[in-house]
């Protein structure tokens, strides 16, 4: 007899505000993650995880503050990497150029490393849990690793983690149930923050020219 397993609820937050990706959290960013703190802090956590940036630790733990004995760790499966690199022949005529310019090359041992690091992810992050009980977990982490997760779940082309827009510390939760598909219940949602706070943390000049396929 199959042992059993139950549902996994998957949390998934982008780093609160940092400038354009500096290593600290703006005083703005801080409320963010201050706010989602607060917000998150009825679920029954099981495990908080962050990626090793500055960014994204920070705003973790300004979220543990808010939860009560929980305690973040660090894991650099949940950094800031390039999950999958499209080849030219995956993409649509029409995007492909514009999207090959954005990723640009990758750098000797990029595109496998980031592949080892989200082998890692998959594995830590997806799919009904053993034993009976639900399990909520939540990562803190940045724009491309929850596109992938988020494509993962719907079943979309693996170059399709390209597009999906994440606000600084909106939050996204994919259900891994036992008996059905993987279901995206949540996705960027700020209600936790004022309309002065919501924002994708891009400059003009960088969300007019990529903010389709922003990071």
């Amino acid at each position: 007899m199959p042992e059993p397993t139950a549902t996994r609820y998957l949390y998934l937050a982008r780093h609160a505000d940092a400038g354009h990706e500096g290593p600290a959290l703006t005083d703005a960013g801080r409320r963010q993650a201050e706010l989602l703190g607060r917000r998150l802090a009825p679920v029954p956590w099981d495990a908080v995880h962050h990626g090793p940036l500055g960014r994204a630790a920070e705003t973790a733990r300004l979220v543990a503050g808010a939860l009560d004995g929980v305690v973040a760790r660090e894991a650099d499966w949940a950094g800031d990497y390039v999950p999958y690199w499209p080849e030219r022949a995956e993409l649509p005529d029409t995007h492909a150029d514009r999207i090959l310019t954005f990723l640009g090359a990758p750098e000797p041992g990029e595109r496998e490393s980031g592949a080892a690091l989200l082998r890692q992810a998959m594995a830590h992050c997806t799919g009904p849990v053993p034993g009976t009980a639900p399990r909520h977990e939540l990562v803190i982490t940045h724009s491309f690793l929850i596109g992938w997760l988020v494509r993962s779940a719907l079943d979309a082309p693996s170059w399709r983690w390209i597009g999906s827009h994440h606000a600084n510390t909106g939050l996204t939760v994919i259900r891994y149930a036992p008996d059905r598909p993987a279901a995206v219940l949540l996705h960027n949602d700020m209600a936790h923050l004022p309309d002065s706070l919501k924002w994708t943390g891009y400059p003009d000049e960088f969300g007019a020219e990529f903010g389709v396929y922003g990071v």
